[in-house]
């Protein structure tokens, strides 16, 4: 089960980037909609890893 749901991810996170890709270089509306929400996904997974880390940086030690 856990394999399905990682392949899940998996498709949905290449499918998302070749979005990107392709709507930078002019695709349809709905890849550009794919794109947008692939990048605000992005975004807030970053800013998630951010606040987790600390106000110390989350240096590893």
């Amino acid at each position: 089960m856990m394999v399905l749901i990682l392949s899940g991810v998996l498709v949905l996170t290449v499918g998302g980037c070749v979005c990107v890709w392709w709507a930078a270089r002019g695709g349809p509306r709905w890849v550009r909609v794919v794109a947008t929400a692939t990048l605000a996904t992005g975004e807030l997974a970053r800013r998630a890893n951010r606040s987790d880390r600390g106000p110390s940086g989350g240096g590893g030690d």
